[in-house]
């Protein structure tokens, strides 16, 4: 039954990695504690590291597939990207020997911030006509802050969309590229942490469960992909059409979702 599970919620982060740039994350974290509850403790450091191995293979292959015209717009970008990765290999470190507890509510917290942050300030729901020049003029996301999110992003396994996001479309751009965007920058955060949570299981008791390599359950990765791999490669060569309220209204509706799941899976 689990096996159905994974695969069924693999098609959901394929879903995600298109449509918001999510790589899976934060869907794949709840799901993989419930699934590997068997390890005790160690679940929430399973679940992060599992997490990274799925999104650093989605936002890849998305990022493969999306337009070049919308990827020129990472141009002179290299500075973040590289303090996204050296962010992402020191939270992966971090969250090999962190406490279950000190994981699950800081993804908590995250989930829930970043909710109240997009209802509550302008620019989200309904990019600012201000912030759509300044957008067309930079990018949005400054080289200094690759390092923090990188850092909390691959901690929590969450990829760092759910803090680029936000930042991508209050900038002005529209949510399908904001999404499309985010896919390269996820894939900087993950590929590290998920090589350092592939090597160690540091801190992380995973006898119980029979296809640990490192701190990663590499069982659940594949039913994960198994799901996803195929809708994003369809959503991307052709990708749905979706009204641009529409659309940043369900990144917030998912984010209150999954937060909900995660708050009646308190340890």
């Amino acid at each position: 039954m689990s096996a159905l599970v994974l695969v069924v919620v693999g098609v959901l982060t394929g879903l995600t990695t298109v449509v918001f740039g999510f790589g899976g994350g934060f869907v794949t974290v709840p799901v993989i504690v419930w699934v590997d509850a068997a390890a005790g403790p160690a679940a929430a450091t399973v679940a992060v590291a599992t997490s990274s191995l799925v999104m650093v293979v989605n936002a890849v292959v998305a990022t493969a597939a999306t337009p070049r015209p919308v990827l020129r717009r990472l141009r002179g970008t290299a500075p973040l990207l590289v303090l996204l990765g050296i962010g992402g290999l020191g939270g992966a470190v971090a969250a090999c020997s962190a406490p279950a507890r000190l994981i699950h509510w800081g993804f908590v917290v995250y989930l829930a911030v970043t909710g109240v942050d997009g209802l509550a300030r302008p620019g989200f729901l309904r990019p600012a006509p201000a912030a759509a020049a300044a957008g067309r003029r930079a990018f949005a996301v400054p080289a200094a802050s690759g390092l923090p999110i990188g850092a909390v992003a691959a901690f929590l396994g969450v990829g760092g969309s759910v803090m680029t996001v936000p930042l991508l479309r209050r900038s002005g751009l529209p949510m399908g590229v904001t999404a499309a965007l985010a896919n390269p920058l996820t894939a900087c955060v993950s590929a590290p942490a998920c090589a350092v949570f592939l090597a160690t299981a540091q801190g992380t008791d995973t006898r119980a469960l029979m296809s640990a390599f490192g701190s990663v359950d590499l069982g659940a990765a594949a039913l994960l992909l198994l799901g996803a791999l195929p809708v994003v490669v369809l959503l991307r060569r052709r990708p749905p059409r979706i009204a641009d309220r529409l659309h940043a209204g369900g990144y917030l509706a998912l984010l209150c979702l999954v937060l909900t799941a995660m708050l009646v899976r308190t340890p």
